[in-house]
């Protein structure tokens, strides 16, 4: 199938291109999460209401990866390549360790339990950001119950889950988010508000500002969620219509539709040039010209 791009300035073909999108995978509920291993070569990815996650294995097939995943959500790698996941079933934050064995990192603020944790990004010094909206706690996405906690923040775990620190609780759902290119800055998306924050980032790991970076826009479906930078510091977030690709000063390049309403991504393959998008009950591919960046 065409990408179906809109272009809104010239640059977007030189990050983008205008490849085919192929759609790899269907027949899901809802899938998330999609996380590439750059050297097993495997994509995991989560479908929420199934309680399940998948793995694409390099040859092409893909296979049952955990059952039940408790309703995980978002993935990421930290830098021992260990998969870290955020589970709304159980408003958990876990790590999967190389014996089978599971580490639970986080699950109450205080003596409260965390809402839902939703998406995750690990630092390279291995601390793990990630957001807590409630999304988890409502019909379909997650266990329908009270919420404990009287906003939705966002965190960061330090150590072996040693403290968790709660960094910022002025939004109305945090979601998808992603460091810069240097790390000085980390970018937060507000699904309600359909913008981008940036916040610089101190040498203790604490947030400061939270500005309003860059807004999605349009008419379709869609809105931020899934958020991801690549190796030129353009950042891709998804939004109305599709994945919203902005240049590092915030300028809008372009959007890439997509066929079903688009809630993730992540780059992968052996250049990191393939776009692997979850979109509602299917995986898709899309060969970009910039590529992302590896996770360790």
């Amino acid at each position: 199938m065409s990408i179906q791009a809109r272009a809104h300035r010239s640059g977007f073909d030189d990050v983008v291109g205008n490849a085919a999108m192929e759609r790899l995978a269907t027949g899901y509920s809802f899938i998330e999460g999609p996380v590439w291993h750059p050297y097993e070569k495997w994509l995991v990815f989560s479908d929420i209401p199934a309680g399940r996650m998948h793995r694409r294995l390099a040859s092409g097939a893909i296979e049952l990866f955990r059952e039940p995943s408790r309703m995980a959500n978002g993935n990421t790698l930290d830098r021992h390549g260990r998969l870290v996941t955020c589970e709304h079933a159980t408003s958990r934050v876990t790590r999967a360790e190389p014996n089978g064995a599971t580490t639970i990192l986080a699950t109450h603020y205080g003596d409260r339990q965390l809402n839902s944790p939703n998406d995750i990004v690990v630092a390279t010094g291995g601390s793990i950001y990630f957001t807590d909206p409630s999304y988890g706690r409502v019909e379909f996405y997650g266990v329908p119950r009270p919420q404990e906690l009287s906003f939705q923040g966002v965190y960061r775990i330090d150590g072996d889950a040693a403290r968790l620190t709660l960094l910022a609780d002025d939004f109305v759902q945090p979601n998808g988010l992603c460091f810069s290119l240097d790390e000085s800055r980390l970018f937060v998306n507000d699904t309600e508000r359909g913008h981008i924050r940036v916040f610089g980032v101190e040498a203790n790991g604490d947030l400061n500002g939270g500005a309003v970076w860059a807004v999605t826009e349009g008419d379709e479906p869609g809105a931020p969620d899934g958020m991801k930078i690549d190796s030129r510091g353009n950042l891709y977030c998804t939004g109305p219509g599709g994945i919203h690709v902005f240049d590092a000063s915030g300028e809008l390049l372009g959007v890439i539709a997509t066929p079903e309403n688009c809630a993730n991504f992540t780059f992968g393959d052996d250049d990191l040039r393939g776009l692997y998008i979850a979109a509602s009950t299917s995986l898709y591919r899309l060969r970009v010209r910039v590529p992302g960046l590896r996770l360790f």
